[in-house]
């Protein structure tokens, strides 16, 4: 295949060759490194990182030289391609319309009151662990029908992963990978069980019999299972007329939780981060209509995207400006980068409408994330939920906010006092 030029910078830099280092801000590194280079090649992790704003999204909409098809592991739909994307795609996305959501909305709410209320006055707080990490776990059960005794166990392993992340240690990711799954196969278990599954479904009032090995899950039993949940739902979805796989369940609901959980709580810490910054915001906010607010936590999220990246791998030899990947290249959209490029939103002053049309916190194209409407409604009912219950929102005394180490963005620790 011939070389393809998508890209036409006006100004082109040498390639810098960049080791990142473990106590490196990414949101800081990549705003230094993007004033000299559109391109540099990450030698720790062996590929290519666009920086700039017009090159992270001709790659994103290039589906055809930028392929998604990077892990060596199942990733459904993001890792698929053609019409297999498209049809796995179609699906998921059933799940996280507008329509299908609108009737958890009451349950969000009542999940971030609940949390709210629970929270202690005048003690330190980490927005990031005792608020962020606490509020994703109970939502996202809520949403997916899984067991509250799941908590502890979720919001460890969000520990762990986190930690194994920042060790870039392969052994200790493979393991929380592996619990991780072993938690999803957990839940499935009972829902896989057709014949049985198929009783309880259509009995309406009768009472299922309890199969000889009756299987547990954190005590909760196969005759107390929702058959309406979001995760009884999707064991019934066929593809091309068959049943899904173990394997392509776990792996979208993979997607679902292990992704949107640590990146929920980030957020979370984010936000509360900058309320504490701009204390002099919080008044509109608390008057903002949904929208509004919806609109600020994007512009929030734009200005420190914790979504660091996504990779993808070039299908035949491409130029990006003066660089030239061959096939085979692997390759990092960097959207914190991208979102923070000053010859798209200058010096990065807080405008929300202004910058909203070129906001790619959310990714673009194709592979645009199929739960933007689910963490844009969860974000702002508990940012909402936040601002009703406590008037003051400050940093702990003697405390600054840390942030996370790469490849993981935002904040670590964001200690505030609530009052």
């Amino acid at each position: 295949m011939m070389t393809s030029n998508l890209f036409d910078q006006k100004t082109v830099h040498a390639t810098a060759e960049v080791t990142i280092c473990k106590d490196s801000d990414l949101r800081a590194l990549t705003d230094n490194l993007r004033q000299a280079h559109d391109v540099i090649k990450n030698n720790d992790a062996g590929e290519w990182v666009l920086l700039r704003h017009a090159d992270v999204v001709a790659a994103a909409l290039d589906d055809e030289r930028f392929s998604s098809q990077v892990s060596r592991f199942l990733q459904v739909p993001n890792g698929l391609y053609g019409a297999e994307h498209e049809h796995f795609r179609a699906l998921i996305d059933g799940y996280l319309s507008k329509e299908a959501l609108l009737p958890y909305v009451s349950i969000f709410d009542k999940v971030a009151t609940e949390l709210m209320s629970e929270l202690p006055k005048g003690k330190m707080l980490n927005a990031v662990d005792d608020i962020g990490a606490v509020f994703a776990v109970r939502a996202q059960c809520a949403w997916l029908g899984w067991p509250t005794e799941l908590e502890p166990r979720l919001l460890q392993w969000m520990c762990d992963n986190h930690s194994a992340t920042r060790s870039k240690d392969d052994v200790k990711m493979a393991q929380v990978a592996q619990d991780f799954d072993d938690i999803i196969r957990s839940v499935l278990q009972p829902y896989r069980n057709t014949d049985e599954v198929a009783g309880m479904f259509k009995a309406s009032t009768a009472e299922t019999k309890t199969a000889e090995n009756n299987i547990a899950i954190n005590n909760v039993t196969k005759n107390s299972l929702d058959m309406n949940s979001v995760t009884a739902q999707l064991c019934r979805e066929r593809i091309d007329g068959r049943e899904l796989s173990e394997a392509e369940l776990v792996s979208i609901l993979r997607n679902w939780t292990g992704g949107d959980l640590g990146s929920i709580a980030l957020c979370v810490g984010v936000i509360i981060a900058h309320i504490v910054k701009h204390p002099e915001q919080v008044n509109f906010w608390s008057r903002a209509t949904d929208s509004e607010l919806e609109a600020i936590i994007d512009e929030i999220l734009r200005n420190d995207d914790l979504f660091v990246s996504n990779r993808r791998i070039t299908t035949c030899p491409v130029s990006i400006g003066a660089h030239k990947l061959p096939k085979g290249a692997r390759v990092q959209l960097n959207w914190t980068s991208a979102n923070r490029d000053e010859a798209v939103f200058g010096d990065n002053d807080f405008d929300p409408q202004k910058h909203a049309a070129a906001n790619v916190v959310y990714g673009i194209g194709k592979h645009v994330c199929p739960g933007r409407l689910l963490a844009t409604w969860q974000l702002r009912i508990a940012t909402k939920a936040l601002l009703a219950h406590f008037t003051d929102i400050t940093l702990a005394a003697g405390f600054s906010l840390e942030r996370e180490q790469p490849p993981l963005g935002g904040y670590s620790h964001v200690p505030v006092v609530l009052a």
